[in-house]
């Protein structure tokens, strides 16, 4: 595994340089409710892949693919790429942490998973208290962990079947080896994901990243990865490790 630079380094690397050079005009005093309402008209949606080394084009682009949402999601898109190129960092993350102190309920609605596993990031990155790079950090591995498996699963040749009922007794009814002393978990029954659930509510309950988590983790359970799959086979209520309807 390559090693990461450090600030020194970064500091001497004009690359770096390059990528801040007219941030300047891109910061500044906003209004949260102005910006709130006013929404951005920037025609087609387009995902952006990849960073250009100029800010002013990649910020460009970054903009068409918040088209049509309101213009507070952008703001805070552009917060977190100043802070990945180290642009006033300690300037900026107190931007960002004060945009979502305001309004963090407005960003859980409006964000996708990209950009609340973005936000947990800048978090993990750059906040003071252990707690919550802790938590955010958990995010990243929840979501990145999801991330893998389902790429894997798209690229399967063939694709993967269905689970088929007679697996499904399977498990039920012996330990199945995966590896390293781990087994398959038993669907409809498994209470493995209920507890882990439980030690992760108290940190759901510290604002404001232990929104994002909560938001995060009831989102993988309706998407269509193998949390959902498996919410919808299991049977005992009492191990359920999804959140109430409507919570």
């Amino acid at each position: 595994m390559p090693r990461k630079k450090t600030r020194f380094e970064r500091f001497l690397s004009l690359n770096q340089h390059r990528k801040r050079w007219g941030a300047k005009k891109h910061v500044g005093p906003v209004d949260f409710a102005a910006l709130k309402a006013r929404l951005i008209d920037g025609g087609e949606v387009v995902q952006t892949r990849g960073s250009e080394k100029s800010l002013d084009l990649h910020l460009a682009n970054l903009r068409r693919e918040f088209s049509a949402q309101p213009e507070l999601v952008f703001y805070h898109a552009k917060l977190i790429v100043l802070l990945r190129r180290e642009f006033e960092v300690k300037e900026t993350f107190a931007q960002f942490r004060a945009l979502w102190e305001a309004e963090a309920e407005f960003l859980v609605r409006h964000l996708n998973l990209r950009w609340l596993v973005s936000a947990a990031d800048s978090f993990a990155d750059h906040d003071p208290d252990p707690a919550v790079r802790a938590s955010a950090t958990l995010v990243s591995v929840l979501v990145n962990t999801v991330k893998i498996y389902e790429t894997e699963r798209v690229l399967a040749d063939p694709p993967p079947a269905p689970i088929s009922p007679s697996s499904i007794d399977q498990v039920q009814q012996e330990l199945v080896p995966l590896f390293s002393g781990l087994s398959c978990f038993t669907i409809g029954t498994d209470d493995t994901w209920r507890n882990t659930r439980w030690r992760m509510d108290g940190l759901m309950e510290r604002p404001p990243v232990g929104l994002i988590l909560k938001t995060v983790f009831d989102r993988l359970q309706e998407e269509d990865t193998a949390f959902h799959r498996l919410k919808l086979l299991h049977q005992r209520e009492r191990t359920g490790w999804w959140s109430p309807e409507g919570e």
